[in-house]
């Protein structure tokens, strides 16, 4: 039996075009993918056997990598979006198994690096892996403290541990949803001003 769609989306190339623009209309089309397809959520707990933050850190990892390829023109649109994103997902969720099954003993391989970064959960890796692995530890340091206050303390207790539900409470925001989709911005903006300092 599929999974029913909770919410009433706009059209897949209203969704689309509006990414591909700045300011509201760009964050309104997040939010509309992010809440649009929340159920996955539950597809991650039941078929993959992930628990709940294990599968909603998966798909905010998916929707940060549909935003990147719907915005850089990686979608030709063969598929829903739907559908789209489910596979991306389902690849996510494999991958998240392998690393569960596979780096048991490697949380924290990088012990040498900053307390934010050594502290990073699986998910918010899985986002800056490749900065991780092969930048300067200091520099990542600086791009974080650049994402503004509200940012920086977001990931930091993120990255300490706290769920979203904590985040929320902590620092007074409505529900732990706004939090997860704040949270996706956040990461977004990181890799931004990185990938800046690479052109």
């Amino acid at each position: 039996m599929r999974p029913e769609k909770t919410l009433s989306l706009p059209t897949d190339t209203e969704i689309i075009d509006n990414l591909t623009r700045d300011g509201h209309n760009r964050r309104k089309a997040e939010d509309q993918l992010f809440n649009g397809f929340i159920y996955f959520v539950k597809e991650g707990i039941r078929k993959y056997s992930l628990e709940e933050e294990e599968a909603l850190d998966v798909y905010s990892d998916t929707i940060i990598s549909a935003i990147e390829k719907i915005t850089g023109g990686l979608f030709e649109g063969r598929s829903s979006l739907k559908t789209y994103l489910f596979r991306i997902f389902h690849n996510k969720c494999v991958d998240r198994i392998r690393q569960l099954t596979t780096n048991k003993n490697k949380i924290h391989r990088n012990t040498a690096s900053p307390d934010l970064l050594s502290h990073l959960s699986d998910s918010a890796k899985s986002i800056v892996q490749h900065l991780v692995e092969q930048a300067d530890f200091q520099l990542l340091k600086e791009r974080l403290s650049e994402l503004g206050d509200s940012c920086r303390k977001m990931l930091g207790l993120f990255a300490d541990g706290y769920s979203d539900k904590e985040i929320a409470v902590a620092m007074e925001y409505k529900t732990a949803e706004v939090v997860k989709t704040s949270r996706l911005r956040c990461l977004e903006k990181l890799r931004q001003s990185y990938n800046l300092l690479k052109h």
